[in-house]
This record gives C-alpha cells, sequence and structure tokens, in this order.
C-alpha cells in the first residue's frame, strides 16, 4: 500500500503560515526535504483553499525561474525550479466539494477523502498531502497520513495559522533527527493507529 506522507515548514510556536496567509520565514520551498520530493512519490494532493495560491506561485517559477517571485520576494532556488518542473508533469489532485474546475496542468478534483484512501490502494510511489492544515488535519483524522514531515525553523511567530486542526487525538513515532542549516531540525514522525 502507499503511504500519505505530510509535510509542512513550521515555526517553533507550531505555525504553518503568519498573519498574512504564508510562511514568510521560508526561503525555498523544496529545499530542505531532500530527495524524496521527486523520487518517493507520483502524486500530490491539495486542498481547495490551497490551491489557487499553489498554482500561481509554481506557474511564476516555472515561468520566469530567474526574477524575482513576486510572492516570495526572492529568485527561485535550484530546488525550486527543479520542482516546478517535477510538479507540471506529476499528477495532482484537490480535495473539493465546491471546487468546480482548475488549470494546473495534470491535475484533477477529487470529491471527498474516500477518494485518496483509494488512491492509497492502487499501485504506485507514495503520495505527498502537501495541505493546508484543514485537509492534513482531516485526513489525519480519516486515518489517511502514515508519515508526518516537519522541518522546524527557530522562529517564534506570534500571531499566525496553527499547523494542526485535527479534533482527534493522534499518537506519533520519531522515526528521524536530523539537524539542518541556520538551526532549522529535520523531524520525521510516523503516525500512530
Amino acid at each position: 500500500m502507499r503511504k500519505v506522507i505530510a509535510a509542512f515548514k513550521i515555526s517553533a510556536d507550531g505555525k504553518y503560515a503568519g498573519p498574512q496567509g504564508y510562511p514568510d520565514w521560508v526561503n525555498g520551498w523544496p529545499d530542505d526535504y531532500g530527495s524524496w520530493l521527486t523520487t518517493q512519490i507520483d502524486a500530490c494532493v491539495l486542498g481547495a483553499g490551497m490551491y489557487p495560491l499553489y498554482e500561481q506561485f509554481w506557474t511564476q517559477v516555472a515561468n520566469a525561474p530567474d526574477e524575482i517571485h513576486p510572492i516570495s520576494g526572492s529568485v527561485p532556488t535550484a530546488a525550486d525550479v527543479e520542482w516546478s518542473g517535477f510538479a507540471a508533469k506529476t499528477p495532482h489532485y484537490v480535495v473539493s466539494s465546491t471546487l468546480k474546475s482548475v488549470t494546473w496542468p495534470n491535475t484533477r478534483i477529487l470529491a471527498d477523502l474516500d477518494a485518496v484512501a483509494a488512491m492509497k490502494r492502487e499501485q504506485g510511489k507514495d503520495i505527498y498531502l502537501m495541505g493546508g492544515a484543514a485537509i492534513v488535519g482531516a485526513a489525519l483524522d480519516a486515518g489517511l497520513v502514515d508519515e508526518l514531515r516537519l522541518i522546524v525553523y527557530p522562529l517564534i511567530v506570534g500571531e499566525g495559522k496553527a499547523l494542526f486542526s485535527s479534533s482527534a487525538r493522534h499518537a506519533m513515532e520519531l522515526h528521524k533527527v536530523e539537524q539542518l542549516p541556520e538551526g532549522r531540525l529535520s523531524l520525521v514522525y510516523g503516525i500512530g493507529r
């Protein structure tokens, strides 16, 4: 069975986004996750709330990889450019009961998390559950998330969006800890059942 892997870059106080709606402390999205992003997965799942900004962000990276990105305020990293190419050819699935159409290449709408459960039973590589937090919380509660990967930044954001919106307690088992440059930590957890 395929694994569903959720991954976030968060602050030390557990925020995945600041008050403006995105993590302004992150420079380079795919940086730090390692090669699993492009070698271990073959499908990406996200919620309808995250989809519009995701499409806008990565389309801009693909179209202007050497220019300052209007959202991040910096030139995309080499890993960003690599991800934009990988993402354009990798199937993406947006879980939504209200969204009627998508324009990102190779993207389909899934009506609910039952479709993600069905994807887990199919042959293939692992599935990257990118977020946002509401869809990850719902997927946790549905027992669909197998692994949680966090990059923790040495920063207290204060006001912002808390990562977990799960309605239940979930035990986790620490599988790996790695210290990254600039005081960041990579944490990999298995989700208990």
